[in-house]
């Protein structure tokens, strides 16, 4: 089975989005998560923020990577709705850890914080009504 066939026999909420849809935003969000992940990797490697500011960035780029393979290569619901737990989370922490360096990166997660929220609730939903799964 491939993996749309996969997902799209999951049971999901009425209001998931469409994979153009899902496809369309991440398009938005890639280049400024690129944008300014590499602003505070470049200003962590320069010394003008320490390297505990640049390690939230680092881990959800990780978590963020690792996503689409736990979710459509594995097919693990569960590990996949920890792994966007720990993306949502590392959002958080990361928009405080830089917030009194440069609040400009801060304030430029938000889209991306309102997006992982959005994906969060549905993904936990779909591991919830797909448990058997």
């Amino acid at each position: 089975m491939t993996w749309k066939d996969w997902y799209d026999s999951l049971a999901k909420p009425s209001w998931t989005p469409e994979p153009a849809t899902i496809g369309l935003i991440w398009q938005i969000l890639y280049p400024i998560i690129l944008l300014t992940f590499t602003f505070v990797f470049v200003q962590a490697v320069r010394k003008k923020v320490p390297w505990k500011v640049a390690l939230p960035f680092a881990i959800n780029l990780v978590a963020n990577l690792v996503f689409t393979a736990i979710q459509f290569g594995l097919r693990n619901l569960p590990l996949a709705a920890l792994d966007i737990l720990i993306v949502w989370a590392t959002i958080i922490w990361m928009m405080v850890a830089v917030w009194k360096h440069y609040r400009w990166v801060a304030a430029a997660q938000l889209p991306y914080f309102v997006w992982v929220s959005i994906a969060t609730v549905l993904q936990l939903s779909i591991t919830w009504w797909n448990l058997d799964r």
